[in-house]
């Protein structure tokens, strides 16, 4: 962008300004610090000048929205046309006190629900198992049968509202309970909007929520995809997260690249069951994390962008944009929550999301500021909503398309990103011999993600413990007082409320077409076939979601077993 006498000119006026002006300046008074560096502890220089970017080919590292490198944004008018989705996470007790805070967020203006389950839900176990007592609809709502998600969407127009649901080993078994609403209910399957998160690969790196062993799990992970490309088209049956690696610990960069090899291992997967990459590539999504750091996470976003699509067109042959347009929810950092004077946490939510939104987000949810004592108050949830609707509505940064594009400090460090990702990328391709799939694999099973990420958790909290990162209210700017906002309790007779429930359907089914549903489905995994349509009919007899479960891990076996120390 500049040519070599330009920047020999601004070389030369630079030396000229640290001689004159800064150096005085520093010998006098000196700096804050000797280093400064990002949370992930990627340093930054001072000061940033065409120097750092003399390298960049507009065309071929920015370009404009809507089209490749799709740096600058996915869509050609990005805010300008519609803002993000505003989807605040939801979830707690029976299903229908989750009903009720569905309406709840509708009412206040949410754009698009996001559902939050249970940890007996999440491991595929119903309520009434004794795995679960105490843990029914503790941190999410709890989900046993198709009856469950009668209520939960009771109200809701499924044709109009897009869902999100947080789950992994079992998504398989919601997404099928979702269809057969629509179905029940008469809304064609392809006007279904919304994403499943149903990211297994994450759950063996980062997030340790599994039923059955790596290799079934993706097996699995791929029969939702292919299903929802014929059936679904308009719901993205994957959700590549990232989120859950970040809050694990990991670094900026780390985040980025386990979640692009785990979205090429998906990829690979599906090209090797004969899909077409331009027919489920635009159905593949994407979650991020957004931290504290506020220029390194929007240079996250758009070095997401602009390794994507010349890895799907290089790598893997795509040929459509809609192949190669990675689109991503973000949700603020929960990691980066203190239970330590809590509405401090407002500020820090409202940082997180303002770069979320100059990365271009699609969909973007900010954590309430007391959850890192509990689940949310309504009052907190309301703030945090208000949060996305005052940066949508009153600060003018959705009226520009990638405000921050061409600053020389945001193209650089766009420019780090992508190098320090494409490196890790390679190595873990090396790792299955030019395959992501068997790289990724490789690395789970030799723990090869979990060290890495362990590595750099380690070093973060090293550098709080000696005060090199600061935390207010934590370990700077500390008060004595105690602060005890009012929270949230889920109502200890949600279990028996819920057992409840199960029992009366366990009752009124017809248990012979139950037996036959599951039987169906042993079949479907023997057969190798796809196994959503058996799974379909077992929800629509009301074949609970441990029972479904259970037949997977009876096939597969345990991979908790399977990795215990003998």
């Amino acid at each position: 962008m500049y040519d070599e006498e330009d920047l020999a000119s601004i070389r030369e006026s630079r030396e000229e300004w640290e001689r004159e002006r800064l150096d005085p300046v520093l010998d006098r008074y000196g700096e804050r610090q000797e280093r400064f560096a990002t949370v992930s502890n990627h340093e930054v220089d001072r000061l940033y000048t065409p120097e750092d970017v003399a390298d960049l080919d507009y065309e071929a590292h920015l370009g404009f929205p809507g089209e490749e490198p799709f740096t600058r944004g996915v869509y050609p008018t990005m805010y300008r046309g519609r803002t993000w989705t505003m989807r605040q996470f939801a979830g707690f007790g029976t299903a229908e006190e989750t009903n009720e805070r569905f309406h709840y967020l509708i009412d206040e203006g949410q754009t698009g629900l996001s559902t939050a389950f249970d940890m007996p839900t999440l491991m595929g176990k119903d309520s009434d198992d004794d795995l679960t007592d105490g843990e029914v609809g503790k941190e999410g709502v709890a989900v046993d049968t198709l009856r469950d998600m009668e209520i939960l969407f009771d109200g809701i127009d499924l044709a109009e509202v897009s869902t999100s649901f947080t789950i992994n080993p079992s998504a398989p078994v919601i997404y099928a309970m979702y269809v057969a609403l629509a179905d029940q209910r008469g809304v064609p399957r392809e006007k279904l909007r919304g994403t499943l998160q149903n990211d297994m690969l994450k759950e063996f790196i980062a997030q340790k929520e599994w039923v059955i062993p790596p290799e079934p799990s993706l097996d699995l992970v791929t029969d939702v995809l292919e299903f929802a490309v014929s059936e679904t088209p308009k719901f993205k049956p994957v959700s590549i997260s990232g989120y859950h690696i970040r809050e694990a610990g990991s670094t900026a960069v780390q985040e980025l690249a386990f979640t692009l090899a785990n979205g090429f291992a998906y990829v690979e997967d599906g090209l090797d069951r004969g899909l077409d990459v331009d027919e489920f590539g635009p159905q593949l999504s994407f979650f991020f994390n957004c931290h504290n750091a506020f220029f390194e996470e929007v240079a996250k976003f758009r070095a997401s962008r602009r390794i994507y699509a010349r890895l799907m067109d290089e790598w893997y042959d795509a040929e459509t944009d809609g192949a190669k347009q990675l689109k991503f929810h973000t949700q603020t950092a929960g990691q980066s929550l203190t239970a330590q004077q809590p509405l401090n946490n407002v500020v820090r939510v409202t940082i997180q999301a303002l770069a979320g939104v100059m990365g271009g987000t699609q969909s973007l949810h900010t954590n309430s500021y007391d959850e890192a004592l509990a689940l949310p108050s309504e009052d907190a949830v309301r703030v945090a909503l208000r949060t996305q609707q005052i940066i949508a509505e009153e600060s003018g940064v959705a009226d520009i398309i990638d405000p921050l594009g061409g600053s020389f400090a945001v193209e650089a460090l766009t420019d780090e990103v992508e190098a320090e990702t494409m490196a890790y990328l390679e190595e873990i391709r090396e790792m299955g011999d030019g395959s992501m799939r068997a790289g990724v694999l490789h690395g789970i099973d030799q723990w090869y993600f979990h060290r890495e990420i362990q590595d750099a958790a380690y070093e973060y909290q090293e550098r709080v413990e000696r005060e090199a990162e600061t935390v207010v209210g934590v370990n700077a700017y500390k008060v004595d007082e105690e602060t005890e906002p009012e929270i949230l309790s889920v109502d200890e007779g949600v279990q028996e409320r819920q057992r409840s429930r199960l029992a009366d359907v366990r009752d009124e089914r017809d248990d012979a077409a139950v037996a036959d549903a599951l039987d169906d489905l042993q079949s479907a995994i023997e057969s190798g076939e796809n196994t959503m349509p058996a799974i379909l009919r077992a929800v629509k007899v009301y074949a609970t979601m441990g029972e479904i479960m259970t037949v997977f891990e009876e096939e597969y076996g345990s991979y908790t077993e399977q990795i215990a120390p003998t």
